[in-house]
């Protein structure tokens, strides 16, 4: 698995980014984060922020998903994506770098 390929963001998950940011006043970026932690020893984090020196920045119709540095070999080929369920609505992570996940989808291990 080639590890230099960036995650691949959903032309949803972007317009979903673009609804969030309709109404702000300075819009934020999406960004994803993997922490130490979880039930799963690996956690995504989900986050609105400012783009950073060093985040790789993927872009499209004026929306930004960040990663940084640290966070983007775990999400090698990654897709980010938005999902709407009975359960709620979310962005979700489909990593295939990640041997197994917890039920949450927020948790994973390598």
């Amino acid at each position: 698995m080639d590890l230099n390929i960036p995650p691949r963001v959903t032309p949803r998950a972007f317009e979903r980014l673009a609804e969030i940011n309709a109404n702000a006043e300075a819009p934020k970026a999406l960004r994803i984060a993997v922490e130490g932690g979880g039930c799963s020893g690996f956690q995504y984090n989900i986050d609105l922020d400012t783009p950073a020196e060093g985040d790789t920045i993927l872009e499209a119709n004026g929306q930004k998903v960040v990663v940084d540095e640290v966070s983007l070999p775990f999400l090698a080929n990654a897709v980010i994506d938005f999902s709407e369920e009975l359960i709620g609505a979310r962005f979700t992570i489909e990593n295939p770098n990640a041997s197994s996940s917890c039920g949450c989808g927020i948790s994973f291990s390598m």
